[in-house]
């Protein structure tokens, strides 16, 4: 299955700018050309050599990166060296090492920094290794495509998220809410959180967001908007569409909740690193949730797409790409890590045994899924996300007081009455 069908535009565009120093330091390492060739006479597996090998993820990703590593290094005279970075470091990181020419030889990147990073040249050009993959049209098409410009591949994926509905089993049973059936759409989500509410259990709310935490929220409310079959970025990703009708009803729902006291309190203020503790913990019946935390959930949760006003499913599909560094000097062993990172052994013995979701369509269906029915609603739940693309995509959205960040803290802890000038202040940024 295509799990990114909207992403091939990403080609044209790219998604982040940073701060204006990290650019500068990125556009003089780079030379202003996209993609450092390797050599052309790489094995088709890599070499495998006993050479150490470093790599840097970010922190959001430890769990996986961990598992991932060690299965490698138990596998392969190869050694890679992890190396984990605090999620909010992790930008500045990889450009003050970019500057220097210090890179490691592997490094991952949240797939909407991918394109940015491809156009100035941090990566090398793995088209042909790509290419030479017997699978590489079952490879995740939308992390495919981040990593490519003017025709070249640069990454592959390397752990994939989605933003899912989860609910806590127990306490839905304990509002006289069917266990065992998702929410079929907004109207129902919200009334399910006031059950739970109503159970006036200490300390247990309905439900819970990041309402401070741009990512948080784009991460679980644009499959709403999705979901319902509408937009949230015009084609080119210079406008915002999210004053619409449909964006508009998820906020009054969301305004409601609060008002009524069914989003866990701590949410207003909430700026992601805790955003999901409260349902970790049993405290929350049910939110929007990263997929990636399935294997880490210590109750029996149950999992569905994230429904629009009208019902239907949609996820964002996130997480990270990985590719070799501009500053690898070991490309045919870093090569090596990539293809086996492809393979049905990192694919379904590590990411699916961690129930995790696979990167290929092919393996979708696999022994550890087939065992666990959210899994195989996640795969399909994946064929019907996406993932918005724009030029100015961390300003608008992702960055402290974001003109998005302000709409929705004003749509949910305010009066709702300047979405339509907060839109505009989005595409503004968006302008630029």
């Amino acid at each position: 299955m295509n799990t990114f069908p909207r992403r091939s535009r990403r080609r044209t565009l790219t998604a982040l700018l940073a701060a204006g120093a990290l650019i500068g330091s990125l556009a003089a390492c780079a030379g202003g050309s996209p993609g450092t060739t390797p050599p052309a006479d790489i094995p088709a597996e890599g070499v495998d050599d006993g050479s150490t090998l470093t790599l840097w993820t970010r922190a959001p990703l430890e769990k996986q990166a961990k598992l991932l590593v060690e299965a490698y290094n138990d596998s392969h005279e190869n050694q890679v060296e992890l190396t984990v970075v605090p999620n909010d470091d992790y930008v500045a990181k990889v450009g003050a090492a970019a500057g220097s020419n210090g890179l490691p030889d592997l490094f991952a990147a949240d797939i909407v920094y991918v394109p940015n990073w491809v156009e100035q040249g941090l990566f090398q050009d793995i088209s042909a290794q790509i290419d030479g993959l017997d699978f590489k049209d079952q490879i995740n098409q939308g992390h495919l495509s981040a990593g490519t410009s003017d025709g070249k591949e640069h990454v592959l994926p390397f752990v994939l998220d989605l933003s899912m509905l989860f609910w806590n089993k127990e306490l839905f049973t304990e509002a006289g809410l069917d266990p065992d059936k998702a929410p079929a759409d907004l109207e129902e989500f919200a009334a399910a959180a006031k059950a739970i509410q109503a159970l006036d259990k200490p300390g247990v709310y309905g439900t819970a967001t990041g309402l401070n935490c741009g990512g948080c929220l784009l991460f679980t409310w644009f499959p709403a908007i999705w979901a319902d079959g509408e937009k949230v970025l015009g084609e080119d990703g210079t406008e915002s569409l999210l004053a619409g009708d449909t964006a508009k009803e998820i906020y009054s729902t969301w305004k409601d909740l609060w008002d009524s006291g069914a989003v866990l309190p701590s949410s207003q203020d909430e700026t992601g690193p805790t955003w999901t503790a409260g349902f970790t913990e049993g405290k929350v019946g049910l939110m929007y949730y990263p997929a990636t935390l399935l294997s880490s959930t210590p109750f029996d949760a149950g999992v569905a797409g994230i429904a629009g006003p009208n019902g239907g499913a949609s996820t964002f599909v996130g997480g990270d790409g990985i590719g070799i560094s501009k500053d690898s000097k070991k490309s045919p062993q870093a090569w090596n890590f990539l293809n086996w990172l492809m393979s049905e052994d990192a694919q379904v013995g590590v990411l699916a045994k961690n129930k995790d979701v696979v990167s290929r369509a092919d393996l979708a269906s696999n022994t550890f899924s087939d065992a666990d029915p959210r899994l195989v609603t996640i795969n399909e739940v994946a064929g019907k996300g996406d993932t918005p693309v724009a030029l100015n995509f961390q300003q608008a959205f992702n960055a402290p007081g974001s003109p998005w960040l302000t709409l929705v803290r004003n749509a949910v802890l305010g009066d709702g009455d300047s979405v339509d000038a907060d839109n505009d202040e989005i595409t503004a940024i968006l302008q630029q």
